[in-house]
């Protein structure tokens, strides 16, 4: 009785930590998704864009394009005002944040920031603490990784088994 009182526990507290932990992967994304860096329909397509999600870092950027357009990482200052800037880079560009914070990207070209040619990119720490000033409004990643997860799991489970035998 006592141990299949301990194999439950044991359970329960695998349970308990699986409730409570999700896998973290570095996300991959197609800034603009189909339209790409491109001239978007409106001023506020990019900005749509990545309201609607979460970044952390490890999270890559592809900026991809065909034709006349760029890309200047900004200050924020030069982000509201469209300021031109003499460093840009050349399409397709994989961007992976070295830190938190926001990001700001614009095409340098003729009036293609002005017509919303732009894109903030906020970056949060995926192992934030509640209350933190970098936590997320919502997310579902944590610091657990898939290969910690995995090492829990499977020590965890022959555990189990042997237990209920």
């Amino acid at each position: 009785m006592a141990s299949r009182m301990g194999s439950i526990g044991c359970l329960v507290a695998v349970v308990a930590l699986l409730k409570f932990a999700t896998v973290t992967s570095a996300g991959f994304y197609e800034v603009g998704d189909s339209l790409g860096w491109n001239v978007p329909p409106n001023t506020s397509y990019y900005s749509d864009w990545a309201t609607n999600k979460t970044f952390f870092l490890g999270d890559q950027f592809s900026f991809n394009w065909t034709g006349t357009h760029n890309l200047a990482e900004v200050s924020k200052a030069d982000y509201d005002n469209c300021t031109k800037v003499s460093s840009y880079f050349g399409s397709p560009l994989i961007f992976t944040p070295q830190s938190t914070g926001s990001h700001y990207f614009i095409c340098t070209v003729d009036d293609h920031c002005e017509r919303g040619q732009k894109v903030a990119l906020t970056v949060f720490t995926p192992d934030f603490t509640v209350g933190s000033p970098a936590e997320p409004p919502v997310s579902s990643a944590s610091s657990l990784t898939a290969s910690a997860l995995f090492a829990v799991l499977s020590t965890a489970v022959p555990i189990m088994i042997s237990l209920l035998t």
